[in-house]
C-alpha cells in the first residue's frame, strides 16, 4: 500500500557523518535514479551505471535471471535485479540446492526496490554468504544484497557505491521524518540483516549523505568500517 506524504519534512540526519578516509564522492551524469513513489520501497529502480573498467562476467554452468551458477556451491550476481529476481533466485536454489555463497561481481543496483529487499531477505533466510571478489563492483541497491549475507566478505580491489534514494517526485530521505515508513523500510531491513540499531542508523545516514544524483565510492576496507564482515 502507499503512504501519504509527511505534513512537515524533517531531516533524517542529525549530523553529517564522517566519511572514511579516501572515500570519493561523484556526481552522476545520467540523472537521478528513482525509487519508490509514496513508499521508498514501493518498486521503482535505483542503480549506478557501470564503472569505466567493468569486471569480466562469468558464464557459469547455468543462468537464472541476473544470477549465474558457478559450481555446486557458488553462484554469482552479474546484473541489475528486478521484480522477477526473487523467483529466479528461488528457481536457482531449487535446481542447485548446494549453493552456499553468492559472489557479487557486476551489480549496478535494482529496477524494483521492493523486490530487491525481498530478495535480500531470501538470501539471508537461506543462509548464504555474500562475497565481493577483487574487481567486483556493488552499487546502489545491490549494497542491500551484500548486507544480506550471513557471512560477508570483500577482497581488496572490491568496490562499493552508495547514494540516497529518490522517489518519483524527486523527494529523498531528508524530505521525510526520520520515522516515516519510507525511512523505516530500510532501517528495519538493516536490522533484519544483523546490524544493531545504532549501526543501522549510522549506515543509513552515511548512504543518505550523498544525493541521489551522485555516488560515494568505497573500497572494501572503507565499507568494513560501516558494515562489519561476518
Amino acid at each position: 500500500m502507499g503512504f501519504a506524504g509527511p505534513v512537515a519534512a524533517q531531516p533524517v540526519l542529525v549530523a553529517e557523518p564522517v566519511l572514511a578516509a579516501g572515500a570519493v564522492r561523484e556526481t552522476l551524469r545520467d540523472g537521478p535514479a528513482r525509487v519508490g513513489g509514496d513508499d521508498a520501497a514501493a518498486g521503482s529502480g535505483r542503480f549506478v551505471a557501470s564503472p569505466p573498467a567493468a569486471p569480466a562476467l562469468p558464464r557459469g554452468i547455468a543462468a537464472f535471471g541476473p544470477f549465474r551458477v558457478l559450481d555446486g556451491t557458488r553462484a554469482a550476481l552479474v546484473g541489475v535485479t528486478d521484480e522477477r529476481s526473487p523467483a529466479a533466485f528461488q528457481a536457482m536454489l531449487a535446481r542447485h540446492p548446494g549453493i552456499r555463497v553468492l559472489e557479487l561481481i557486476e551489480c549496478p543496483g535494482t529496477e524494483e526496490d521492493r523486490a530487491n529487499l525481498r530478495l535480500g531477505r531470501m538470501i539471508r533466510a537461506r543462509g548464504l554468504a555474500t562475497h565481493v571478489p577483487a574487481g567486483g563492483s556493488v552499487r546502489s541497491g545491490a549494497v542491500e544484497l551484500y548486507l544480506a549475507g550471513v557471512r560477508r566478505s570483500a577482497d581488496p580491489g572490491a568496490e562499493f557505491a552508495v547514494h540516497a534514494w529518490a522517489d518519483e517526485d524527486g523527494r529523498e530521505p531528508r524530505d521525510f521524518p526520520a520515522d516515516a515508513p519510507q525511512n523505516r523500510a530500510y532501517l528495519d531491513y538493516y536490522r533484519a540483516m544483523g546490524l544493531s540499531a545504532a549501526e543501522a542508523r549510522a549506515f543509513y545516514a552515511m548512504t543518505n549523505s550523498v544525493p541521489n544524483a551522485g555516488a560515494l565510492w568505497l573500497d572494501a576496507a572503507q565499507m568494513a568500517r560501516w558494515v562489519r564482515p561476518e
